[in-house]
């Protein structure tokens, strides 16, 4: 899940998704692509459910 993916799932920009992505509790990306990071979608989605981003 790229950093659009996680935009739209979280309902933010793709410029907040790189500040939250700068916390220490937002996951770790699984790889570092040319065209930015990428997430496993369950990290992602745990990660929001446990913030109280998505329900």
């Amino acid at each position: 899940m790229g950093t659009a993916e996680v935009a739209e799932l979280l309902g933010v920009s793709r410029t907040r998704v790189g500040q939250l992505a700068q916390r220490e509790d937002f996951p770790t990306p699984v790889a570092r692509l040319a065209a930015g990071p990428v997430w496993e979608s369950a990290d992602i989605e745990r990660w929001a459910r446990k913030t109280g981003r998505i329900v």
